[in-house]
């Protein structure tokens, strides 16, 4: 069974996001914040991590970049709603630090399915 860590501030958008993982047969470890999503990065094996980038505390591209210096062939997919600026800024920054996978809020959910597919085959 595959292993995702889902890093996601607003709680109604992790559940979802976890119930709908779970029902597809990932397992899900969830974080808060890029500071607990780096706790249990550190502590744990992962085979896709799927941030958020606009977060309190260590917001989504220091995560990435951290994840990165630690694990450069680690598989991310971010996600933003986008705050004050257009998510597409926030999701080009990521890409270009590594994610493979961006997606912009509200998330196609057979789009996402079919990015960790693709990751973790």
């Amino acid at each position: 069974m595959n292993k995702i860590l889902l890093i996601e501030d607003d709680k109604f958008v992790q559940s979802m996001l976890q119930q709908s993982l779970e029902r597809a047969g990932y397992l899900v470890e969830t974080a808060d914040n890029g500071n607990a999503g780096l706790t249990l990065f550190r502590s744990q094996s992962f085979d896709v991590i799927i941030t958020d980038l606009i977060m309190p505390g260590i917001e989504g591209i220091e995560t990435i970049r951290e994840m990165k210096k630690m694990d450069p062939a680690v598989k991310i997919i971010a996600i933003s709603g986008g705050g004050r600026n257009k998510p597409d800024d926030y999701l080009f920054l990521a890409q270009k630090l590594g994610a493979q996978y961006t997606f912009c809020k509200p998330i196609d959910r057979r789009q996402l399915l079919s990015a960790i597919q693709d990751l973790v085959c």
